[in-house]
């Protein structure tokens, strides 16, 4: 599944992640909102980024039928220790939760969150990204950490 980023790039999600993502779609009535963190690749000469991975939701996460909160620093162990292991090649790229609803759109609370993640996040890319898994459709937002706009990706 590709987003465009920008007009020469492309926001690539791995099978791998996109599987991961898809287990955790609420289509279910009792099924509770999930979430965790993106990560992957830049990839070198171009401008295309990789989600190769995403981290499953954690013992202390909360989560609840329309609210999902991380516990940072569950996930936070997991971007280290990929991060160390990978030799600086495996980065954190954004967050990810879900929504019980067809075609996902971000709440208020969800733009305020996301924000504090790019105000907050040290990192050498100037975009995070923000996936919200819906019953049907699953889409992307980026985040632009100079200006915090937050906009809405498309897919390609």
């Amino acid at each position: 599944m590709n987003f465009r980023i920008d007009s020469d790039g492309l926001l690539k999600i791995s099978e791998k992640a996109l599987s991961v993502l898809q287990q955790y779609r609420q289509v279910g009535s009792r099924d509770k909102e999930a979430g965790g963190v993106l990560l992957g690749r830049y990839i070198q000469s171009s401008r295309d980024i990789v989600v190769d991975l995403v981290t499953h939701p954690m013992k202390h996460d909360i989560r609840k039928r329309y609210f999902f909160k991380k516990c940072r620093e569950d996930h936070q162990n997991i971007v280290q220790t990929l991060w160390e292991e990978s030799d600086g090649t495996c980065n954190y790229l954004g967050e990810w939760h879900s929504h019980p609803e067809t075609f996902p759109s971000p709440s208020s609370h969800d733009i305020k969150e996301w924000k504090k993640v790019i105000e907050h996040t040290i990192c050498d890319s100037d975009k995070l990204f923000f996936i919200i898994v819906g019953t049907k459709s699953i889409d992307v937002w980026v985040g632009c950490r100079t200006s915090l706009e937050i906009k809405k990706m498309i897919r390609c």
